[in-house]
């Protein structure tokens, strides 16, 4: 007899700005599928199977600008942050049971906003403003609507009867009541973050160390 199957959704920014506080370095695709093998042995999942892994993030931006006071150009596609974005995305991708769900990153109008560090200098003692007191204004689109689809979708079409969504984020508070309306079983891995809103936790069936 087939076991019940579950997904593990994870919510990218998220999790590799809680593994960085961890291990002190850029996570790496291999803590990520090691973050997942924690939590497949759960005691809550031993009745499962694995149907597969959601990384949500939003592509980085290739866009190019100019430096808010010197005026050079620059490209976003060449820095480090791109290229360790990109790098993980690679390696991810070709992981094992992964399903990568990207959204996008644009640009403000402006492209950049002062720092609040640096607001705070300025005021204490005023001075000329520098490049390094701005930084790149970055908006994501489309993340958290793909995990709220795909939770949606998981249900409703029974591709899984339990739910493990790896974030900190309230918002997606609708769709795990939603989801728990259809009968999936929602686990919530919150990886030891301290800003997590109460409404989360009462809206999910367990919480995961």
């Amino acid at each position: 007899m087939l076991k019940a199957r579950y997904a593990i959704l994870l919510d990218g920014g998220f999790v590799t700005k809680k593994l960085f506080e961890k291990n002190k370095r850029v996570a790496t695709a291999e803590d990520i599928t090691d973050l997942c093998g924690d939590l497949q042995k759960s005691d809550q999942l031993k009745d499962y199977e694995l149907l597969r892994v959601y990384y949500y993030d939003a592509w980085p931006s290739d866009e190019s600008t100019s430096m808010p006071v010197s005026k050079q150009r620059h490209n976003l596609s060449g820095t480090p942050r791109y290229k360790q974005s990109q790098s993980l995305y690679d390696q991810l991708v070709m992981k094992p049971g992964f399903a990568l769900r990207m959204g996008e990153t644009k640009l403000s109008p402006d492209g950049w906003k002062l720092r609040p560090r640096a607001l705070k200098d300025l005021k204490r003692q005023p001075r000329a403003l520098t490049d390094a007191d701005f930084g790149l204004d970055i908006s994501q689109k489309g993340v958290d609507l793909r995990i709220g689809l795909d939770m949606a979708r998981l249900a409703l079409r029974e591709l899984a009867c339990a739910i493990v969504v790896v974030t900190g984020d309230s918002d997606f508070v609708p769709a795990f009541k939603f989801v728990r309306r259809e009968g999936v079983k929602v686990l919530l891995a919150t990886l030891g973050h301290k800003g997590v809103r109460q409404e989360l936790k009462a809206h999910s069936d367990f919480v995961l160390s």
